[in-house]
Parts: structure tokens; sequence; C-alpha cells
């Protein structure tokens, strides 16, 4: 393994260095350009010098591993990678976007910006835990944009795969991430649990908008176990316009059991997408860290503490998926709708954790004016609303299990399908009406949905009479 120093004009496997874009502790980026390739490349090389961490070239390693089995716009293409027997590298499509570093300097960002960062930020946590992926790394300088906005997850270096060796945890006992954003689990070593992510996301949200870090930049061991029993100053405390909704999806995130934070990334995004759905609780108007009392109470708690690994991010996905359930409130559809709830409250009674997204769509007008009241002078809107919630009352869900969607759209099975794509339901179930003539020529919706929806899709008939 050669371990020559780098220069402009080098040449690797027939890619040619054209630039050093940044350093960082554990490798360097390279701008690079291949006569077969006409996109716009990097590439990744390890630091291989005796004195560094070796948890640099096992990191390296695992990126290699885990990576290029990734797919999506949530992550980078991987084009090449070259092993240790040589030079070690990886070669990557350049994301055209900077880093959320580069935001740092401007803190603290307004709440709506705070509030779509995350949202776009728990997309790509999401579409990583799916693949089998946790990353436990996550932090600005790992987040980068796509020209669209997309987030983009990069360095996986101490990212754990359920499907692949952990090649950290065998070789290395010690907490591994960067300090800030480091989970209670993991100080206890556990790299198995998915929502370690959400737990940086809101390090990450409570630094964004307050500029300040909840626990500091600790130093040593000592300092990152006290994240078994301190908790952050609530951040309405550094940031008066923080909503009350939004220190309780921070403070929610940070909790230091993994059960008491979001089941799962796409809740959290959905719930950041429609705040209004989210029951406050007594973190919303919190104006104080914990009593001396509470924080030795957990102190006690902590003392000899073994986390208690939760399996893995596929197995925690399982647990907590996200059903839509598309219904058809229009006049005549009774049977239908209620044959739907019948089989929707099936499906919850056993989905575990699962969150359960009512959905209906006021069909709209593609052309010309639409009206917003009924006959009688009430909001189209305001009344489908209730006529949901009225249809979802008999599953008896509790309130941080369900939400409520009206869509107005004139394609309701566009409408359906984005809503699903956007919020990336895991199961969708609807009702099918009657077949018809006119219906079977242009194609229900319930066909639509089903051959274009990104999810699995169960289909209710009306009962035979």
């Amino acid at each position: 393994m050669s371990r020559t120093e780098l220069a402009v004009g080098q040449e690797i496997d027939g890619f040619t260095l054209q630039e050093r874009l940044c350093v960082g502790g554990m490798a360097s980026i390279w701008a690079v350009s291949h006569l077969q390739h006409r996109q716009a490349l990097v590439m990744k090389l390890p630091k291989l010098r005796g004195e560094d961490d070796p948890t640099a070239i096992v990191g390296f390693e695992v990126e290699q591993m885990i990576l290029p089995r990734l797919r999506g716009p949530h992550v980078p293409q991987v084009f090449a990678s070259g092993d240790f027997t040589e030079q070690p590298y990886l070669v990557m499509e350049r994301i055209a976007g900077e880093s959320l570093r580069a935001r740092l300097d401007q803190l603290p960002l307004p709440v709506d910006e705070v509030v779509s960062l995350g949202a776009r930020i728990a997309d790509a946590l999401h579409d990583l835990h799916r693949q089998h992926v946790i990353h436990l790394d996550l932090k600005p300088s790992n987040i980068l944009f796509r020209d669209d906005g997309t987030a983009v997850l990069v360095d996986f270096g101490l990212a754990h795969h359920d499907r692949l060796p952990d090649l950290l945890d065998e070789e290395f006992r010690l907490p591994l991430g960067t300090a800030p954003y480091i989970s209670p689990e993991q100080v206890l070593y556990e790299r198995s649990e998915p929502r370690s992510d959400l737990f940086a996301l809101g390090v990450t949200l409570y630094y964004l908008l307050t500029g300040e870090r909840p626990f500091g930049f600790p130093g040593s061991q000592a300092g990152l176990r006290q994240r078994l029993w301190r908790d952050p100053l609530p951040p309405v405390c550094l940031r008066a316009d923080c909503p009350p909704w939004l220190q309780e999806v921070i403070l929610r995130c940070l909790a230091v059991d993994p059960a008491a934070r979001f089941a799962s990334a796409g809740e959290l995004a959905l719930i950041l997408r429609n705040p209004e759905q989210l029951p406050l609780s007594a973190l919303a108007t919190k104006r104080s860290v914990d009593s001396r009392w509470q924080r030795l109470r957990r102190w006690f708690r902590a003392m000899g503490r073994e986390t208690q690994p939760s399996g893995s991010a596929a197995a925690q996905l399982a647990r907590a998926p996200i059903v839509m359930a598309a219904v058809d409130l229009t006049g005549g559809e009774d049977t239908l709708a209620e044959a739907l709830r019948r089989s929707t409250a099936l499906l919850m009674s056993v989905a575990g954790e699962a969150r359960l997204a009512c959905v209906s769509v006021l069909k709209t007008q593609r052309i010309g004016l639409d009206f917003n009241e009924d006959a009688q002078g009430r909001n189209l809107h305001v009344k489908r609303l209730a006529a949901l919630k009225h249809w979802a009352a008999a599953l008896s869900l509790p309130a941080e299990r369900i939400t409520f969607h009206v869509l107005a759209a004139p394609d309701p099975a566009s409408a359906l399908i984005e809503f699903a794509t956007q919020n990336q339901v895991d199961h969708l179930i609807l009702g099918a009406r009657d077949s018809g003539i006119l219906r079977r020529h242009l194609g229900s919706v319930s066909a639509r949905v089903v051959a274009e929806a990104q999810c699995s899709v169960t289909v209710v008939r009306r009962p035979e009479r």
C-alpha cells in the first residue's frame, strides 16, 4: 500500500486529481476527472499516516462496504473504489449544493427554515433506515443539499448496516461519534438503534434554532456520560419565538430513552410538515432544566447502566410503519367507508407503534373557480375534516398515533400518490367503488394508486349485500 503525497494532476486508476476541496480528521476530498465520466466527481482518500487514529482506516473500510450498496437521491452515487493493497479511495458524484455547515455562520436561522431543513433531513434518514443503515454521525458537515433542496447524507465511516459485519463494534470498545451529537445509547456502545439518528437531528435542530449546542462540546468520556442524566435548557429560553410545538419536537428527539423519541424518522418528517397534528405535553411549555432531584434520580439509574439493544433499523421500522387510509367521504359511500374502517382497525391492531394518516381528497375543477362553501355556507375543507375525524373516532387511537389531512386537487389519484410518496408511507389502504362501464374505460382511482404508489396497497371493496 503506497502512501505518496497527493498533488494536483496526479492520476489514480485513471482519475486525475484536479483540486483538493477539503481535509477532514480522517480523509481528504478531491475534485477529480475521468475520460469515461462526464459528470462532476469527487474522490475521498483516507489518511494513512501511522500516527493517525486507527479508526480512520477501519471507518473507511466500513464506508467502502456500505455506501456502494445504497440507492436513491439521499446518498451520493458511487462510481469506483480502490482497496488497501494499492491506494484506497472512493469516487462518487459531486453534490452541487453546499453542506449545512455553511449556514452555521448565520445562526440562529428563521423558524420556518429550521422546520423545512428538519423535514428534509428526516426524509433522508427514513430512506436510509429503510435500507438497513443507521448513520451514527449525523451533523451539519455531513448533510448536503441538491439543487432542488433534497438532503443528501455523506460520510458513512461510523455507520451500522443491519446485514453486514460491524467492524467498528468488533475492533473498538469506545463511544464512536461526534461529541455534541452523540446519543446516550452510543455512549453505552450501542450501535444498532436507529433513533440515535433522531437524537443527532434533535441536536442539529436545537443548534440551528438557538445558535447553541444543547450539551456543549464535551471532551471526555465522563463528559459524554452526563448525557444519561442531564437535560438541555429548553429552546424557548434561548429563542423567545420558538413555537411550543417545535420545542416539543426538539426535546422529544433529545430524550435519554430512545422509546421516548419519535418512533421513526418518517413520523418526525410527517409531524414537521403537519405540526398542528402534534399533541403537546409539558415539554412544549417547559421553561427550565429539570430540578436537581430529577437529575439525581436519573444519575442513580445511569450508574452501571448498560443499554438494551433495540434489534435493528429494519426491526424498528417494522414496529413503527406509517399507514395511510384514503377515505372517500362523498355521498353514497357509507357502506364502503364502514368496510374501510373495519379493515383499518384490524391493520392498526397488529401494527405495533404504527402512525395512521387519515386522508380525504376534495376534488376541485381543473379549469375555473371552485366554491369554498356548501349551500349552507359551511367551509368545505372544515366540513370534510370534521367528517374525517368522525370516521376515525371509532378506531379509538391515541392522539399521538393519528393525523388528519384534507387535500384539494382535481385528480384524487395523483393527490393520494403524491402524499404517500412525500410522507414515505409504508402501507396505503383505500376503498374501491363498484365497477361500471365508464369506470372500467377511464380507470379508477384505486387502480391507479395500486399501479403507481411506491408502497404496499390494500384495496377494500364494498361487502356483498
